[in-house]
Order: structure tokens, then C-alpha cells, then sequence
């Protein structure tokens, strides 16, 4: 950090939180499932068209986990420094101000990009290390890399039709059966037959991929199932919203996916 640089004010949580409880009511499992994935840290995407009610559930689960909540409406001139932060000369002095991802990850709040197909892709990139389990956002401008703390969330939404910033958030696939399995079931504590079941899955949705499916099913999607399911979630609700709904949009492939969820567990 340069010389006689400041750090702006600290935050205030509180002007964060949801004071007054949404009115919102389930269509189905949905609390459930969001639920198990705040308890599991678990990234969420939101997918549905403008106005179907994306960002009031998200309200209401922040009211109801108790979680201040920080809302980014994504466009094509947001950049990184929109997102982590940026210098300021403010009265003759040059101050860091925290952008609102990062004052997310500092107060372990939800934190909400809105419409990420809107975002630039080498915007989008700053969110990576934070989807999966180390849980950080590196400040480069600061040298400083920032572990998320207890009860931060990220979640992101967007319209279906725009899926092209998808392949920018996929997570890496192992090859190896065996070792994939023992992976699924260490990192999220199923017992060995389920984790060969999800192995199972995966492999048989990858057959998809490149026949109306634009990425298979990643190990990391298998550990989410995993934990969902251990959460509480039934096998195949958990992969439906962990595996089915996070990969396409397309009714005859999400078809597909669903008959070999009901074939495989």
C-alpha cells in the first residue's frame, strides 16, 4: 500500500440487513435447498426471466438467515475496480474504498451480482477464487488477499437465453473414476455407494455434452450434490438443483438430465 494512504470508514453492517421480513411465498423447495447450500458455503445461481421474483426471495433468505445483504446490478461498463474496490483522492489524501464485493466478503454477507451475463467477462474473472473452497478475493491493487469470513454468500442470477458467460464459471472435472469418487465422498462426507452414484451421474451427463449440452457435470457439481443430500435435501431434489438446473436451459436436455437422475439414483 502506497504511503499516506487511508482506509475508508469502517462499514456498517447494519445498513446491510433486511429490516422488515419480505412477503414471499415458496413455490416449492426452494428454502430448503438455499438453505443447505448457505450451511455448506455454497456459491447459488439464481435463473429465471426479469420480474419472476429473483431478488425478493433472495430478500427474504437474508432476512431469514439473518444475513446482511449487498446488491450489484451487473452491466456492460462494470469493471473489477467496480466490484473490489479502487484509490481515491478525497481532501488531499489518497484513500482505498472497498467496492461492494469486497465489503461483502469483509462482513461475511450475501452478496448479489445480479444479471452476471451483463458483467464483462474479465470482470466476471475477479469472482473465481471465491466459488470454490478457498473462499478468497485476491486485492491486487493492495497486495492483499481477503478470506471471505463466516456467513458470506455468493450468489448470482441471470435471464435464461444468456449462457454464453457460463463456460467463464465452470469448475475443473476429474478424469479418473476411482479417484473422482473418492474426492465426492471426502469433500462432502456422502457414504461410498452414493458417491459412486453421483460419480455414476456425472459421467453419464457428460455423454450429453456436445449433443445439446454445452458442459458436462464437473466434480464440483457432484460435491454440492453431495452435501445438499447430506443436508437433508432427497438424492434427487439435490441433483435437480445442484446438477439439472445449474446446466442448461434447454426443456429436451433438462429432460435428458432428469431421466438420468431418475435411471441413476
Amino acid at each position: 500500500m502506497p504511503k499516506s494512504v487511508k482506509e475508508s470508514k469502517a462499514i456498517k453492517i447494519e445498513d446491510y440487513r433486511i429490516a422488515k421480513e419480505p412477503y414471499y411465498i415458496p413455490h416449492a423447495n426452494e428454502v430448503e435447498v438455499f438453505t443447505a447450500a448457505y450451511k455448506n458455503r455454497l456459491p447459488v445461481m439464481l435463473k429465471g426471466p426479469t420480474g419472476c421474483g429473483k431478488t425478493r426471495f433472495l430478500q427474504y433468505m437474508a432476512y431469514k438467515l439473518k444475513r446482511p445483504l449487498i446488491t450489484v446490478s451487473c452491466h456492460d461498463d462494470l469493471t473489477s475496480s467496480d466490484l473490489v474496490g479502487r484509490y481515491l483522492i478525497k481532501g488531499g489524501e489518497t484513500v482505498w474504498v472497498d467496492g461492494p464485493l469486497t465489503e461483502a466478503v469483509r462482513i461475511g454477507a450475501i452478496c448479489y451480482l445480479d444479471e452476471i451475463v451483463e458483467a464483462r467477462k474479465d470482470t466476471t474473472v475477479v469472482i473465481h477464487p471465491l466459488t470454490d473452497d478457498r473462499r478468497i478475493l485476491p486485492i491486487e491493487k493492495k497486495g492483499e488477499v481477503l478470506k471471505a469470513a463466516e456467513g458470506f454468500m455468493l450468489v448470482v442470477s441471470f435471464n435464461p437465453g444468456y449462457q454464453n458467460i457460463l463456460k467463464n464459471l465452470k469448475q475443473s472435472t476429474r478424469q479418473r473414476k476411482e479417484l473422482e469418487v473418492e474426492i465426492v465422498k471426502h469433500e462432502s462426507d456422502v457414504d461410498g455407494e452414493t458417491a459412486k452414484s453421483l460419480v455414476t451421474l456425472g459421467e453419464k451427463i457428460r455423454n450429453l455434452k456436445d449433443k445439446g449440452l454445452d458442459e458436462g457435470a464437473s466434480t464440483r457439481l457432484l460435491i454440492y450434490t453431495g452435501q445438499l443430500i447430506m443436508s437433508g435435501i432427497s438424492a434427487k431434489e439435490a441433483c435437480i438443483a445442484a446438477l439439472a438446473e445449474p446446466l442448461t436451459d434447454e426443456a429436451e436436455v433438462k429432460r435428458a438430465i432428469t431421466e438420468i437422475i431418475d435411471t441413476v439414483i
